[in-house]
């Protein structure tokens, strides 16, 4: 029985045999009569040859002929050892070679043809048994009891050499074509080995249970996995069965021709397919996962993929942690692995979970390298000054870094108390260094906040210790709007009044409420008679640059602001 690689698609080759004109056959046939038999010279007879001499590869035999006959060493048993001039053998003529040797052969040639027996077999497709006697242009000659034709691709062979090993072999065969009046034989070795084939596959199949543990040979192997031989049935063997670790391809453990132990995980006779894995035979990794991997436990670990959203380390075979991009660096935002780590890279990282239900550890590798946070109570209590550079600038304030991974926010409001400021560009510039003064801290939230403006002397501070809520202060107007004023009550100190609710808007509301009908024309003359003069009981609206009298309504030591109103 031929293996299966060695035979190439039935149907298809069916297919080419039908194409082909029924005479091709013959025409090959009667070209290698033409050319290789010499029926004047006797070749059909028996002869008797006599050894004249060898060479590493042949022995020349006399035949009564003008020329010498030729028989190869692999034709005598044991390829011609004990042969020596002299010796004579009973051989047949099977053609010429290009050196114009007679082509000899140990084999009888012809013989009585039974073409009864030949055309039963024929009709009835059964096999029959020949013998291979020569290797002729488009495939072998055979005798089955009358010379027959063997097309090359139905010799169930592909390799030229190996079709000479068939030279003075018995072969079974089946007739595919006879011609009784041309005496035109086509024989087809090819598909008894098919019929074999699938024979035993229809037995192994009925025989093959799954759960059972064989042995088999590594046939051929592609990109997803390997196929193995089971003993006339082929089983694949997916690389992600073949062993608990992440293989890229079959050749990373098995190579064509090694004998392999498999489980048989699924069989479907129908589509005469069988799934087979190795790593089955191997305790399963994940079993003992919850014992040995505990949270907080630091390991070691080698990078095995890249995603988007982080990377995967292998801890052992089959077993493997995700490190997300989030727990990468305490110091920076990780936009992709890549940035922080290559695969093939060995690490050191620390569980944070571990879930052995879904198969599932989480990883930190920030964690391995320290938190930066845990030491910031410490180093940095609140009223504590510090220095660093200005790492980002954002619109409501800007970020200081106090120490690596470590940054604090000084608000806008915080950066300086000699004016106000619209946007913290206005004042610093990324890289610059300043002082700052902690002022508040949530460790949890990480979240620190800074004021630069606390550490530059200011008389403001002075200023709202030496007056109280109620105290009646002058002031200079140095900014209008609709609802509320700016007023300076000194050299880098100012407080707001709001103009909507101020003692204007009250006083005019008073006055409005305390005027009749009855009154009226007395108001309105006294009014022309004495000009436009305001009422004594209606504050002069706010302008810019006035000087007026406040009354402190609020002092807020904390944020540093006075709030006033028209004294």
């Amino acid at each position: 029985m031929m293996p299966d690689e060695m035979i190439p698609d039935a149907s298809a080759e069916n297919e080419a045999l039908t194409e082909t004109p029924a005479e091709s056959f013959g025409e090959v046939l009667a070209e290698f009569e033409h050319t290789h038999t010499h029926k004047a010279e006797g070749d059909a007879r028996q002869l008797e040859g006599t050894v004249v001499s060898m060479d590493a590869e042949a022995v020349y035999l006399d035949i009564g002929y003008k020329t010498e006959g030729i028989l190869l060493r692999s034709a005598f048993p044991r390829d011609a050892e004990g042969v020596v001039p002299g010796n004579t053998f009973a051989v047949s003529v099977t053609g010429r070679n290009p050196e114009r040797y007679y082509e000899l052969s140990l084999l009888r040639v012809a013989q009585a043809t039974d073409w009864a027996s030949l055309q039963e077999a024929f009709e009835q497709k059964a096999a029959v048994v020949g013998t291979v006697t020569a290797v002729v242009k488009g495939g072998l000659s055979v005798d089955v009891g009358a010379r027959a034709f063997m097309p090359a691709s139905r010799s169930g062979v592909r390799e030229a050499a190996e079709m000479e090993k068939l030279v003075g072999q018995e072969i079974t065969c089946r007739i595919i074509k006879l011609d009784t009046v041309e005496e035109d034989v086509v024989v087809d070795r090819r598909v008894i080995a098919e019929e074999e084939v699938k024979a035993l596959q229809g037995t192994r199949f009925a025989e093959i249970r799954v759960g059972e543990v064989v042995s088999g040979q590594v046939r051929s192997m592609t990109p997803y996995g390997a196929f193995v031989d089971l003993g006339g049935i082929d089983g694949l063997l997916h690389v992600g069965d073949i062993a608990w670790s992440r293989l890229k391809t079959p050749e990373d453990v098995l190579s064509v021709g090694q004998q392999v132990e498999v489980k048989i995980l699924s069989v479907d006779a129908e589509a005469k397919r069988i799934s087979l894995g190795m790593k089955q035979l191997q305790p399963e990794p994940w079993d003992a996962v919850a014992e040995k991997y505990l949270p907080g436990q630091r390991i070691t670990g080698t990078v095995v993929r890249l995603m988007d959203f982080g990377a995967f380390v292998e801890l052992e075979p089959g077993v493997e942690g995700l490190i997300h991009v989030s727990e990468m660096s305490w110091v920076k935002k990780v936009r992709k692995p890549s940035d922080m780590l290559k695969e093939g890279e060995t690490v050191e990282a620390v569980i944070l979970s571990v879930n052995p239900a879904e198969r599932r550890i989480s990883l930190g590798l920030k964690q391995a390298l320290g938190d930066p946070w845990s030491e910031v109570p410490k180093k940095f209590p609140v009223g504590s000054a510090m220095e660093g550079p200005v790492t980002r600038l954002m619109k409501f304030g800007a970020f200081v870094q106090l120490a690596e991974g470590v940054e604090g926010l000084v608000h806008v409001s915080e950066i300086t108390a000699d004016r106000h400021v619209h946007h913290p560009q206005d004042v610093l510039r990324v890289g610059e260094m300043v002082k700052a003064q902690v002022i508040g801290m949530d460790a949890q939230k990480r979240q620190i906040k800074l004021s630069m403006k606390q550490l530059v002397p200011t008389s403001l501070g002075e200023y709202m210790e030496e007056h109280k809520t109620g105290d009646v202060v002058s002031g200079r107007v140095v900014e209008h709007a609709p609802e509320t004023a700016v007023i300076e009550l000194g050299e880098g100190i100012r407080a707001l009044c709001p103009i909507a609710t101020g003692t204007a808007a009250a006083a005019e509301s008073r006055s409005n409420a305390g005027v009749d009908l009855s009154s009226l024309t007395s108001m309105l003359s006294e009014r022309w008679k004495g000009g436009a003069t305001a009422s004594p009981n209606k504050p002069e609206p706010l302008g810019l640059g006035q000087v007026r009298s406040f009354r402190i309504v609020k002092l807020d030591c904390e944020t540093g602001t006075i709030e006033l109103e028209l004294a």
